[in-house]
């Protein structure tokens, strides 16, 4: 049997995740419109921590998805995929638990 501050954790982490997802897409937005410029070390930093930490989700994702319009939904894509995780995590712990 799976202890449910399990099913807690994995619930966190993949909270966590969808956040630096929304913080990539907000980032490259501020980047593209010159709001904040890649020149700045501090940004620099977080950009490449951000982008190394969501590109290996989200590369798969491009291949299949291509951009439409010039538009890149694969975020959009991956956040509704770590959601349909999350359903899933605590669909399970809820069924464990009934046992």
């Amino acid at each position: 049997m799976i202890p449910m501050p399990v099913f807690s954790l994995i619930d966190a982490i993949l909270s966590i995740y969808s956040l630096i997802v929304f913080i990539s897409v907000i980032m490259s937005w501020l980047i593209s419109f010159n709001v904040v410029n890649r020149h700045n070390q501090f940004v620099d930093m977080i950009w490449r921590f951000v982008t190394s930490l969501t590109e290996p989700a989200l590369k798969p994702i491009r291949k299949v998805i291509p951009y439409i319009g010039g538009i890149d939904i694969s975020p959009l894509v991956l956040l509704l995929g770590i959601y349909f995780l999350r359903e899933m995590n605590w669909w399970l712990a809820a069924r464990l638990a009934l046992k």
